[in-house]
């Protein structure tokens, strides 16, 4: 059980929100999406879906498990002792490492329609990446989009003529500050099987769209008819189609999962899953169109940097040998048929959606940001860092299953008898945010 009074993580995140504006580098791990004033913050040690808090409380992972990066759980052995034996043998030089090469052969092999491979060690840069090539092959600067694809100019500049252009896509909330007034009119959204709007701004910039970048899917599985659809006119156009698999891919097969519904896009981005926790992004395309890379100045140190490829290269070799994207099928579908159960035991508003490597825990009502704050905060207190996504890794045993769904039962009891005396009485702090929110010091 974790102590009601606050831990020295919250109050540690409360000194860096002092110095570090945001308080730190990633909007997902900020507190306050998950239980403000009161979540742990930090970390002293992790490994498999366990994490040892600043007071040494060892929780179990049942949430983002490193934002989707850790698919087969923290300080995986065997991927540690490849990077451990790289940094040994020197991590950085004058000379290229050779896993570079045979980390872009391996991501060709699994991905046929491809010849040519660019690596980062961000998703946000690797959309970047794939932007620029793809205006730089075409010589067009409109970009359509659906999704969420970073931080970069080109994607916040969609809310510069309507600052509500984003909040359908994942993050409300996002103001386009510091993003140059001039690019306004070069990126425009749609959503998801909206065909009409879609169509609609192809022929309103017709002859003008270098691009259009979508996920496949986020939460569920994609519509087919809707990504065919926009293959068909990407083709009829001249435009080429970037998919955004940097939280998809690993997820449902080895790879990226547009290959499962056999549409072939012109470029792909993949990252997150692919190093297992160490930084590694990849942008891959047809090969005459990412030899336009070398048209453009697209340049980094640390993208030669050799952990991220010995990562990835071991990542890979698991993945394969050990049927990754089944086994976290099987163990997410277990999840989810073991909270449903519980769940319709109540009369909790909650829902279960998501593709069963990533179940979402959908809290409804109009006190459903309330409720999931509660259920962070009893979670938490039962040993649990939990809330509405579930990032299944290979290290979620049968045993933490078990202890998983007990928690959610105990929890729900709560929940179920806050609804009926008022949710915010029981909550020890705020409610967390639900979008990008501009923190108080």
């Amino acid at each position: 059980m974790v102590n009601k009074r606050r831990n020295s993580g919250a109050i540690l995140w409360d000194e860096a929100k002092r110095i570090i504006p945001g308080g730190n580098q990633l909007l997902s791990k900020r507190s306050e999406q998950f239980l403000p004033d009161n979540w742990p913050a930090y970390y002293q040690k992790a490994s498999g879906c366990w994490i040892q808090d600043m007071e040494g409380t060892w929780l179990r992972d049942f949430s983002i498990m490193g934002i989707g990066t850790c698919s087969l759980g923290y300080a995986h052995p065997e991927v540690n002792a490849a990077v451990i034996d790289a940094i040994c043998k020197g991590s950085m030089t004058t000379l290229n490492c050779f896993e570079e090469v045979e980390l872009a052969q391996r991501l060709i092999d699994l991905h046929p329609w491809a010849g040519g491979v660019r690596f980062t060690r961000s998703g946000g840069e690797t959309c970047a990446m794939a932007v620029r090539i793809a205006r730089a092959f075409t010589g067009k600067d409109i970009v359509l989009f659906s999704g969420y694809h970073g931080w970069h100019d080109w994607y916040l500049a969609t809310n510069i003529s309507d600052g509500n252009n984003l909040n359908n896509q994942l993050l409300p909330g996002l103001e386009p500050a510091g993003v140059p007034a001039s690019l306004n009119g070069t990126v425009y959204p749609f959503l998801e099987g909206d065909a009409e709007t879609f169509d609609r701004y192809l022929m309103i910039h017709k002859g003008k769209i270098g691009a259009v970048m979508m996920e496949p899917w986020r939460y569920k599985e994609p519509n087919l008819d809707f990504f065919r659809h926009v293959r068909e006119r990407c083709n009829e156009f001249g435009i080429l189609l970037i998919v955004d698999e940097i939280s998809s891919g690993f997820r449902l097969n080895v790879g990226a999962s547009h290959m499962i519904w056999d549409v072939e896009p012109d470029i792909c981005v993949l990252g997150k899953a692919l190093g297992n926790g160490h930084p590694i992004g990849a942008v891959i395309g047809r090969n005459h169109i990412m030899d336009a890379a070398q048209s453009s100045f697209i340049s980094s140190s640390y993208w030669t940097e050799r952990v991220g490829f010995v990562a990835g290269l071991k990542t890979l070799e698991i993945f394969e040998r050990d049927a990754v994207p089944e086994t976290l099928k099987a163990k997410g579908n277990e999840i989810k048929e073991r909270c449903i159960a519980a769940i319709d035991e109540t009369t909790v508003p909650i829902n279960i959606v998501g593709v069963d490597s990533v179940p979402i825990l959908i809290f409804g009502g109009d006190k459903g940001q309330a409720l999931k704050t509660l259920f962070t905060q009893e979670m938490l207190k039962r040993g649990f860092l939990a809330g509405n996504v579930i990032y299944v890794s290979t290290a979620h045993s049968s045993e933490d299953i078990e202890q998983y769904h007990r928690a959610v039962k105990g929890v729900l009891e709560i929940m179920e008898l806050a609804i009926s005396r008022g949710v915010d009485t029981f909550l020890d702090g705020p409610v967390s945010h639900s979008g990008f929110q501009r923190l108080t010091r």
